[in-house]
């Protein structure tokens, strides 16, 4: 009875220091999820490293994270630090009255009257529909001149984060290994179940990360090249808002790229809005459908409309972090609601010969 007593309060004075050390990590969650996807994404150059240098730790993670920090670190700070720059741009235009969207629905609608009979049949009022789509943008502008202030004022908490990533990346692809094995110990819930679970997790990043934020960042590319062809004001800000709706099944770089197509028509500019729907819908579109089965493959196995709702679910709870994190919760659900079909849910069905009587027994 005692040794129960013991037992019972050593994992309750467990789970609580679990919980209290989970609080304690929780203002670093950022920098902490980052490491383990790098450390997961380019585990394949750390192994191929050893392979040719030998069981060389330290040098091997090193010469991985001076990779990661070329083909990923460096050109992202670039790209944000343009983007926050052509964002405050487009905020002070709107602000100065240079950009008035209101005015552009207006040409659209004043060009083609046909659309707001569509709207009709919806039950959709046209001015209702104007009103949001300029709050809307209007609010979008205000965010990224928000967050350009806030990381302007927070730039030694924010370099801070990124320090913290890259230390911990480096531990993590030197001893990753070692770690998951530690962790398949720890963990009660049986050695085959945690390694399906940890290959679920990191074959979810990869793909996540790998792949779609690598088509994404090819979309918004393609999508920046052509308006900066076509002259269209903010091309790079445009360019990082398609790449952030290509993380969006069902949405796309799409709803960004039809309306300035259908602007561009409705102002007389019919050749730019033609090139424009013609390179939207095979190159931008082409990226995706071809990209997406090569890089992404059936890793997540799971269907788009789930990938699409954990997706905004995890923006709404975890901010830019959710378009990782919101899949992986999703894939995670799917694995551990397949261990438990497969292990506990098929029941023996009883053999209806053994109660029915034989020949012999009727005798």
């Amino acid at each position: 009875m005692y040794a129960k007593l013991e037992t019972r309060t050593f994992l309750a004075m467990l789970v609580g220091v679990s919980i209290a050390f989970a609080l304690l990590m929780k203002p670093f969650f950022g920098p902490i999820f980052w490491a383990i996807a790098i450390a997961l994404i380019f585990y394949p150059v750390q192994q191929w490293l050893t392979r040719r240098l030998g069981p060389r730790r330290n040098i091997n993670a090193l010469i991985t994270l001076v990779v990661c920090m070329f083909i990923v670190v460096i050109p992202v700070l670039g790209l944000g630090a343009a983007l926050i720059t052509e964002g405050l741009g487009v905020y002070q235009k709107i602000q100065s009255g240079d950009i008035r969207p209101g005015e552009y629905i207006d040409q659209i609608n004043q060009s083609f009257p046909a659309i707001q009979t569509f709207l009709g049949q919806f039950d959709v009022n046209f001015a209702e529909f104007r009103d949001r789509a300029v709050n809307a943008f209007l609010g979008g502008s205000q965010f990224v001149a928000k967050q350009a202030f806030g990381i302007g004022q927070n730039t030694f908490q924010f370099f801070l984060g990124l320090a913290l990533m890259m230390y911990l990346a480096f531990f993590l692809i030197r001893d990753g290994q070692q770690l998951v094995e530690l962790l398949i110990k720890a963990l009660p819930l049986g050695d085959e179940r945690e390694r399906l679970l940890f290959a679920k997790f990191a074959e979810v990043t990869r793909a996540t990360v790998k792949g779609n934020l690598l088509i994404a960042i090819i979309q918004g590319a393609l999508g920046g090249l052509i308006f900066w062809i076509l002259g269209i004001n903010g091309a790079l800000l445009w360019g990082v808002v398609m790449a952030i709706f290509s993380l969006l099944p069902a949405v796309g770089a799409a709803i960004v790229w039809v309306p300035a197509a259908v602007y561009l028509a409705a102002v007389g500019d019919v050749i730019p809005a033609v090139i424009l729907s013609i390179y939207g819908m095979v190159i931008i579109g082409l990226a995706d459908n071809v990209l997406r089965p090569i890089l992404v493959g059936r890793d997540t196995k799971m269907p788009d409309y789930l990938v699409l709702l954990s997706t905004l679910g995890g923006l709404v709870l975890f901010g830019i972090n959710g378009f990782v994190m919101g899949p992986l919760v999703a894939a995670l659900f799917m694995a551990f609601w397949g261990i438990f079909i497969r292990e506990f849910g098929e029941q023996p069905q009883p053999d209806v010969t053994e109660s029915v009587p034989g020949p012999a027994e009727h005798d």
